[in-house]
């Protein structure tokens, strides 16, 4: 019955070696698994950033590009107005005189 017990505690000491030795195993397979997958969830945020950043350089360089646009047109306007002035000051003195002589 002495040899059983020993037998048993023996089993007993080296089932929970074992346990110990594979659950290591284990945890250090899956730490490397999960920091290889951290590894690309943060390697694919990085890259949708990139994206967006990209994305909104474009949206900014078009509207500076319409400023620009809207800047010419207004500089445009202001000389059509300013044009538009003078042509109507020069019909008003023709009707003036057409006015007097007839």
């Amino acid at each position: 019955m002495n040899e059983v017990a020993v037998l048993s505690t023996v089993l007993g000491v080296l089932g929970t070696v074992c346990a110990i030795v594979f659950g290591y195993h284990s945890f250090s397979r899956n730490r490397k698994k999960d920091e290889a997958d951290e590894g690309k969830e943060n390697g694919t945020l990085l890259t949708e950033i990139g994206y967006i950043k990209s994305g909104v350089d474009d949206i900014k360089r078009k509207q500076e590009k319409q400023d620009e646009q809207h800047i010419e047109m207004v500089t445009r306007l202001t000389a059509v107005e300013a044009s538009a002035k003078q042509a109507h000051k020069r019909l008003d003195r023709l009707e003036n005189r057409g006015g007097n002589d007839g």
